[in-house]
């Protein structure tokens, strides 16, 4: 066996494979799309990918974007970024196909998003006897002879939704329904069904043309959102986008960063960073090799 001590080139050769045989390491991946859904600024598929702030909501797992708020998560299913609406549904809501119970959608009071004008909320079977959406008349009764708090736009939505079997199937009188339009939760954006002594809710964004066929409207919320205060799309985030990168945040900071398919990030985009990019990750691993070189070296200089 040899001796170390009088032969160190033997282990600096070994140190120096070792090295080589490492990888170089990537920074993060963005996906441009989740489950097919194209994603796009202020979304992301995961951290470090899009808008810090909607992240805590929107995210992308098992090939499936979802919003999650207190009081549950709820898919979505189509995303107007020219007009910032984000759709989604929620499986406890009842519909012309089924009525099932519910404890009502909420969002959480600092999440980015508002609810769409065109949403319509149709709370089902509430108590007539003490809902308070249903105020006390003069003899300190509730009935339904009395219009409920909630703005009906002069439709008749509680007739053609109880026209659906599913919601016919409850068994009560019309007058258990109420309509919210356009939908006003109050600043906590609060929907509590069972406080309102209501038993499910019907939501939708659009009749679809066919105001009296409630098989044809479109079920589900349709959220607003904003991509900051002043509501304008980051330039920057725009030239990353066109040349195919990912708009994201990190750092100490979690400033913007364009994240680039080949993994790397830049401040400006992926036309520019693509060659920097890779320099970068060149200049990145060799400093690991020379610092990982250098310390074998001293090693062995300890050994001799």
């Amino acid at each position: 066996m040899k001796n170390f001590r009088h032969s160190p080139l033997p282990l600096l050769s070994f140190i120096f494979h070792l090295i080589l045989s490492i990888p170089p390491i990537s920074s993060q991946m963005c996906l441009r799309d989740c489950g097919g859904m194209p994603l796009r600024y202020p979304f992301g598929s995961g951290p470090g990918c899009g808008d810090l702030r909607f992240q805590r909501y929107v995210t992308c797992k098992d090939g499936k974007l979802t919003l999650t708020t207190h009081t549950g998560s709820y898919p979505i299913t189509n995303i107007d970024y020219s007009s910032q609406v984000a759709y989604l549904s929620d499986p406890s809501m009842s519909t012309c196909d089924c009525s099932q119970p519910s404890k009502g959608f909420s969002l959480d009071w600092d999440a980015p998003f508002s609810f769409q004008d065109d949403n319509i909320f149709a709370l089902l079977d509430c108590s007539l006897d003490s809902s308070p959406i249903y105020p006390p008349n003069a003899d300190g009764n509730n009935n339904s002879s009395v219009v409920p708090l909630c703005d009906t736009k002069g439709q008749p939505i509680c007739s053609f939704l109880n026209s659906c079997r599913a919601i016919s199937m409850l068994n009560l009188p019309i007058s258990t329904c109420c309509v919210y339009a356009p939908v006003d939760l109050g600043p906590s954006y609060e929907m509590d069904l069972q406080k309102l002594k209501c038993s499910s809710y019907s939501g939708f964004y659009s009749f679809n043309g066919q105001e009296a066929d409630p098989e044809k409207w479109k079920y589900g919320i349709a959220l607003k959102y904003k991509f900051n205060v002043y509501n304008d799309y980051p330039g920057s985030c725009s030239a990353c986008e066109r040349s195919n990168g990912v708009c994201g945040y990190g750092g100490a900071y979690n400033s913007y960063i364009c994240v680039c398919p080949n993994g790397m990030n830049t401040t400006s985009d992926c036309f520019f960073g693509a060659s920097w990019s890779g320099a970068q990750r060149g200049l990145t691993w060799h400093k690991g090799m020379w610092l990982a070189y250098s310390l074998a070296c001293i090693l062995v200089l300890v050994m001799l």
